[in-house]
């Protein structure tokens, strides 16, 4: 008889909560002793993932005022270093065979969220436009980041945590193994989220079902688990 992934999975799925209920909080200074040497990068906090356009959803928008805090605690401390990497699409993005058209060039959904554009150093955080999931692919990020060899400390915010999240967190922790680099990559999990699509929609509309609580812990587990530095928030 085929055994149910449900039931063999049971026993990982409740250490899996257990593991998620007990990742600790961290000061910024324990995240960022040397704040010249730390980058906060957030990825697509943007109007279409937030309010507008099918992708958009409250359980993304629901980070956003928890992220513009991190950057004010980022900036106090002295971290200069601040970038939004952001879903510009090109009107006909190949991207969209698999996903409905969003976050294209030039619409309010590529537009930065307001609660960033309010905070008094916006006019000083960099912006890299990305027409994929992945912040590093024909972006700049690469480019940035080799000009900046000082930076040891990346910590990383935003949606969704199994997506452009998770393809920027394991980038640079594989670069860094690659190149035997000290570098440190923080995940505050109160500052990263993914969207929900029931089972029911998926069968109805087609597609994909997508349980957001389910691909939210396993991915940031996945994260840990090549060692990235998953934490329940930076404070």
């Amino acid at each position: 008889m085929k055994s149910s992934l449900a039931v063999s999975s049971q026993p990982f799925l409740d250490d899996l909560d257990d593991w998620l209920q007990q990742l600790k909080t961290i000061s910024m200074a324990e995240a960022a002793p040397q704040p010249p040497n730390t980058t906060v990068i957030s990825v697509d906090i943007i109007k279409g993932f937030c309010t507008v356009g099918p992708l958009s959803g409250p359980r993304v928008a629901g980070i956003v005022d928890g992220i513009a805090a991190l950057f004010q605690r980022a900036w106090a401390h002295g971290i200069r270093h601040i970038i939004l990497s952001q879903d510009t699409h090109d009107p006909d993005a190949v991207e969209f065979g698999a996903w409905p058209p969003h976050c294209v060039r030039g619409s309010e959904e590529a537009e930065t969220v307001e609660e960033f554009k309010r905070l008094p150093f916006f006019d000083q955080i960099v912006v890299f436009e990305k027409n994929s999931i992945s912040s590093a692919e024909k972006t700049g990020l690469n480019a940035w980041i080799a000009d900046h060899p000082e930076i040891d400390t990346y910590i990383l915010v935003g949606d969704c945590t199994d997506l452009c999240v998770y393809q920027l967190a394991m980038q640079l922790r594989l670069e860094a193994n690659a190149y035997q680099l000290q570098r440190r990559v923080i995940v505050p999990e109160e500052c990263v989220q993914t969207y929900d699509r029931s089972l029911d929609a998926a069968r109805r509309e087609g597609g994909f079902a997508h349980p957001g609580d389910l691909m939210h812990a396993v991915f940031l587990y996945h994260m840990a688990l090549n060692g990235i530095e998953v934490v329940r928030a930076v404070r």
